[in-house]
């Protein structure tokens, strides 16, 4: 397909041309993936969301970049040229018209994390083709929640560089009970300043037991056979054992390394709405602001009953919303990378005052730490009671000594889908036999996640399942197409934890 300027490239209206037969066949190559879908109901789906008649237009060009992370230069890409790319925002019903530049070298895809969107515009092949270098894509949908969003690659090791970008969806009718918003985005950074995505998963996949091996190195360390960055990370009760495969030269809080923090300015007593996002692909982050207690509203986009903690556990792909009564003063956020021996800050300004040292530890990291067991979701955003229709297994499987990550016992490339009909209730069931956790994500939909008594919890699209963990999620199956489930650490996926989640019949 070309567009209107001679680019190669799929438009909305090119695939739907293309696929405007009796149904349309998504299939993806090597593997046992094929899904039928009426050619009438991803527009149906589309129809049935709420649309206010405005549009939202933003261009982003994926390119090589020289970021500055403060005061350290790294060479990576990104969009428009920062790290984080810019804000995406919309109200609920708008249109979004987000039109991708594709100026490097591989294709390249957007994936709107969280966001119960059209099939076709989900950014993750074969849904939506990926855009191939040189040529541009136009993403067109509209936003049927709000909430706290982002967006990133859906293509290889890219997640793990500096393609990410926050989307917020706001509700016009939500009543403005803060007085200022923060975005923060956590980041773990190797891209450009240390060993390269690709080094680090060779390194992963080519050393015999992985990180558990004697003599791995820590970052910044040269040895035979080894890659910096591979190993070193530590354990964590919070993550039942081992916290994760790479230890980062960096982990950064809106593009900025702890020696050199950003800055959000408030006056004392002003309530401030802070929406934390993970964007890291090997860290979960303990999040804790010095001298405050967090008021959780909101996981994933959707509201919880107002809890308050000292800090909060966020694994890759999952977010927070929290609101805090500002002191007077300087004020570190800390997110202090879980089981690392690391951490990456910010500072929360309301006064005067000296900030303290960068390796400083807030009392609050020590304190109550909300996890998803924590939270429950609000009456407003609770799912219908309803009975399953069906129940649908996910093991999560495999290990270190071959790095080789599945689901069901196959990785992405022979997997067999999990099937599903228009309008059923599926509780969909992880059972972890792996000794690693592992950051479950579902497109397309958000989900219920169910008390070990069966009971409704907090409503996600991202759950961190434990070691050895079994765990029940519900959802409804409102939105038709084939949908990736995927562990959200970016070289488990990589290395086979996906599967698809398809509509037949």
């Amino acid at each position: 397909m070309v567009d209107m300027h001679g680019r190669g490239q799929w438009s909305r209206r090119s695939f739907l041309t293309a696929t405007a037969a009796a149904s349309v066949t998504l299939a993806a190559c090597a593997r046992d993936s094929s899904v039928v879908v009426p050619n009438n109901a991803i527009a149906d789906a589309e129809a049935r969301r709420p649309h206010s008649g405005r549009t939202v237009s933003a261009t982003l060009t994926a390119d090589r970049a020289r970021v500055d992370l403060g005061g350290t230069v790294a060479e990576t890409v990104s969009y428009n040229g920062t790290v984080p790319g810019p804000l995406v925002r919309a109200s609920v019903g708008d249109e979004l018209a987000v039109t991708v530049r594709n100026r490097l070298d591989r294709t390249t895809s957007v994936h709107w994390h969280g966001i119960a969107l059209r099939n076709d515009m989900d950014g993750a092949s074969p849904a939506t083709p990926d855009i191939v270098a040189g040529s541009d894509f136009t993403y067109r949908f509209s936003v049927p929640h709000p909430g706290t969003y982002w967006a990133h690659p859906h293509t290889g090791l890219d997640a793990d560089t500096g393609l990410y970008f926050p989307v917020i969806v706001d509700d016009p009718n939500e009543p403005g009970s803060y007085d200022a918003e923060w975005v923060v985005m956590l980041d773990d950074w190797t891209d450009g300043v240390g060993s390269s995505p690709a080094q680090i998963y060779d390194g992963l996949r080519n050393s015999p037991g992985g990180h558990n091996m004697p003599g791995m190195d820590m970052p910044g360390m040269s040895g035979m056979g080894t890659v910096p960055g591979v190993g070193g990370a530590g354990t964590s009760t919070l993550l039942g054992g081992d916290a994760g495969d790479v230890s980062y030269p960096y982990y950064m809080v809106n593009g900025r390394i702890p020696q050199a923090p950003s800055t959000f300015r408030v006056k004392p007593g002003h309530r401030v709405r802070i929406r934390l996002i993970n964007s890291g692909s090997d860290t979960a982050f303990r999040v804790a602001l010095a001298g405050h207690k967090l008021t959780v509203t909101h996981t994933d986009g959707f509201a919880v009953v107002p809890t308050d903690v000292d800090a909060v556990l966020i694994g890759m792909g999952e977010r927070y919303d929290v609101v805090v009564t500002a002191g007077d003063g300087v004020f570190p956020l800390v997110a202090a990378a879980e089981g690392k021996n690391a951490s990456a800050r910010a500072l929360l300004v309301s006064g005067s005052g000296t900030p303290p040292a960068t390796d400083y530890v807030p009392p609050e990291l020590q304190g109550r730490v909300g996890t998803v067991a924590t939270f429950a979701a609000a009456p407003g955003a609770a799912l219908p009671k309803a009975r399953a229709d069906a129940d649908l297994p996910a093991e999560l499987g495999g290990g270190m000594m071959n790095y080789d990550w599945s689901i069901n016992g196959m990785p992405f490339s022979t997997t067999r889908p999990l099937e599903v009909h228009q309008g059923q209730r599926i509780t969909l069931s992880f059972r972890n036999t792996s000794m690693m956790w592992h950051p479950m994500h579902l497109h397309g939909h958000t989900f219920e996640v169910l008390t070990a008594d069966g009971r409704p919890g907090a409503r996600k699209d991202t759950v961190i399942v434990l070691p050895m963990q079994q765990l029940r999620v519900t959802f409804d199956a409102d939105n038709p197409g084939e949908w990736m489930l995927h562990c959200h650490n970016t070289y488990h996926q990589e290395a086979g934890m996906m599967t698809s989640l398809n509509y037949i019949g």
